[in-house]
């Protein structure tokens, strides 16, 4: 699948991993790899750069020329805290690019063709597009406009903290993507990890 050059990347890692004992989830190991190498492996080739908002240390055997940020609100307030994050990266870097993917850390069979279809959805007209499956909405993995980062700062400093929300406020579109193993699972257990273990072995 074709690169979409006008598509920046980021991988959204610096929750608190509540559900896995505190441990932050890009250290979770899958296949012997950590679980955020998986994201980064299939979101990286499909964007122009790629950021990832963290706010503890990652694993050291990721790429030492990653680029990293820690969400600039602090108290860690969500993912929406580091899409804003990663919209104000995309805007000082890259200000040609007026599309940011992003994806969670503890989704690690995203499709080849996410950016792809996300991109036609917009180019179709819509203000943003978030990815779908089996009947599920993910928000958090969605294509957003670069320029309404100060929208959202406004939404978070008035109390706004879920990506759905933020979504519906865009009127995002969703794009329904189908496959075996779900290509949206994601982890948020260890019960998941064991899971997804067994679908990576079958």
């Amino acid at each position: 699948m074709a690169r979409p050059e006008a598509v920046l990347g980021a991988v959204l890692a610096g929750g608190r991993s509540r559900r896995m004992g505190g441990i932050p989830k890009s250290h979770c190991r899958l296949a012997g790899r950590p679980l955020i190498g998986h994201v980064i492996g299939r979101l990286g080739p499909q964007v122009r750069a790629l950021l990832v908002v963290a706010n503890d240390p990652l694993p050291q055997e990721l790429p030492a020329t990653l680029e990293v940020r820690r969400d600039r609100m602090v108290g860690r307030p969500g993912p929406l805290a580091g899409l804003l994050t990663a919209l104000d990266w995309a805007a000082e870097t890259h200000p040609e690019i007026a599309w940011l993917l992003s994806a969670p850390t503890d989704t690690p069979f995203l499709p080849p063709d996410l950016a792809v279809r996300l991109r036609s959805a917009v180019a179709a007209g819509a203000p943003a597009a978030l990815a779908a499956s089996f009947g599920r909405a993910h928000p958090v993995c969605a294509l957003w406009p670069v320029a309404r980062r100060g929208d959202l700062e406004a939404f978070l400093r008035g109390g706004g903290r879920r990506m759905g929300d933020w979504a519906d406020r865009l009127g995002a579109v969703p794009v329904t993507f189908d496959g075996d193993p779900d290509p949206l699972f994601n982890i948020n257990a260890a019960a998941d990890l064991t899971r997804a273990e067994a679908l990576l072995g079958g």
